[in-house]
């Protein structure tokens, strides 16, 4: 805005040979910015500068430089200054960048993305044939690095990624089983190793990790407890890695039902060593448990076909849960009260994978 003598009080313009325009102006860092485009006319220079100025007084200005950063650059230094990502997340992360961002987004500088541009990008995904929840998860990525972005580091204004719903997934309705059919699923097993596993993984409402890391000192049977204390990771390299579990909340003490008791007793005196930290699941030759391995030892997709189960799918976590059911179902008893009591209007069981 210029004063009474007409000279500017924020910024100044100046014509360059080509007989454009172009401004500076000072920052809030106390650095002199040059307009990183020039204009055709001294009064959209002015209004350049006006608008700059407003974007200072409140507060939404942003460094174009910073802007100029390419996105890929941006986004792994995103995921390097989160030390505290759990293993597997960060390998999802750095999995989701590298596979399904990077190869479109990659090279456009942070400042130039815009919503447009990510409808693009997202809809590309679609139209490759990556799955919904694939491309939530990647979207979902997208804008918390963007967001960083936008109230953090000040390199944009507004966030793009602004698809309504795009970051949701919508998990198809779980195929269930009954109490009986669990029991059934149980007495299955090839090994039998691994009935007293199915049984706790269901009545305790366990996940695959949390289940392959209990240790003999997690247990107490007498109080009909399991305390919940960190989880086995298997990362896609191969590698198997004990780590904490995903929330405070995560950790817990769970009631084991009575009616379970006797089978899990008699796998602790069978198969566990009698050292408080040994591993009460484990492979046939004393190694951590992997997916791969139960379903191959269990004989998995067997037992469903004699069954004739259709649909269910474990993939790496055996998670035949009954939704936070985790109190006693005695002989005789219908497993109806403990499961309503608990939110539960059937006597079923949900089996699904649970990350």
């Amino acid at each position: 805005m210029a004063n009474k003598d007409g000279h500017r009080r924020f910024g100044n313009i100046r014509k360059l040979p080509s007989g454009r325009f172009q401004i500076r102006y000072p920052g809030p860092d106390g650095v002199i910015h040059t307009g990183t485009t020039t204009y055709g006319t001294r009064t959209d220079a002015d209004r350049a500068l006006t608008l700059i100025e407003a974007q200072m007084i409140s507060g939404e200005w942003t460094d174009p430089e910073r802007g100029k950063v390419e996105l890929a650059v941006y986004a792994r230094d995103w995921i390097k200054e989160r030390p505290g990502l759990r293993p597997k997340t960060l390998e999802l992360y750095t999995w989701l960048l590298e596979r399904h961002i990077v190869p479109t987004l990659g090279k456009v500088p942070v400042g130039k993305l815009t919503a447009k541009t990510v409808r693009a990008w997202r809809a590309g995904l679609l139209d490759r044939g990556v799955s919904v929840s694939t491309a939530a998860k990647a979207y979902r990525l997208l804008r918390a690095v963007l967001m960083t972005a936008v109230e953090e580091d000040k390199m944009i204004s507004r966030n793009p990624c602004r698809i309504k719903g795009a970051g949701n997934e919508h998990t198809p309705e779980r195929p269930v089983l009954n109490v009986a059919q669990v029991f059934e699923l149980a007495d299955r097993m090839a090994d039998r190793r691994f009935r007293a596993m199915i049984l706790l993984t269901t009545f305790a409402s366990l996940r695959w990790g949390e289940v392959t890391a209990l240790r003999r000192s997690s247990i107490d049977l007498q109080a009909r407890t399991i305390h919940v204390r960190e989880q086995l990771l298997e990362l896609d390299n191969g590698e198997m890695r004990l780590g904490p579990l995903k929330s405070k909340a995560g950790r817990r003490t769970v009631s084991i039902p009575s009616v379970i008791i006797p089978i899990f007793a008699e796998h602790l005196a069978k198969y566990v060593d009698e050292a408080e930290d040994s591993f009460v699941f484990l492979g046939k030759r004393g190694a951590f448990l992997r997916g791969s391995n139960f379903r191959r030892e269990a004989k998995w997709a067997d037992a469903l076909k004699e069954m004739g189960v259709q649909g269910l799918h474990l993939l790496s976590r055996p998670g035949a849960r009954c939704r936070d059911c985790s109190r006693s179902v005695s002989p005789g008893r219908s497993p109806n009260p403990p499961c309503r009591s608990l939110g539960n209007g059937l006597s079923t069981i949900s089996v699904v994978r649970r990350g």
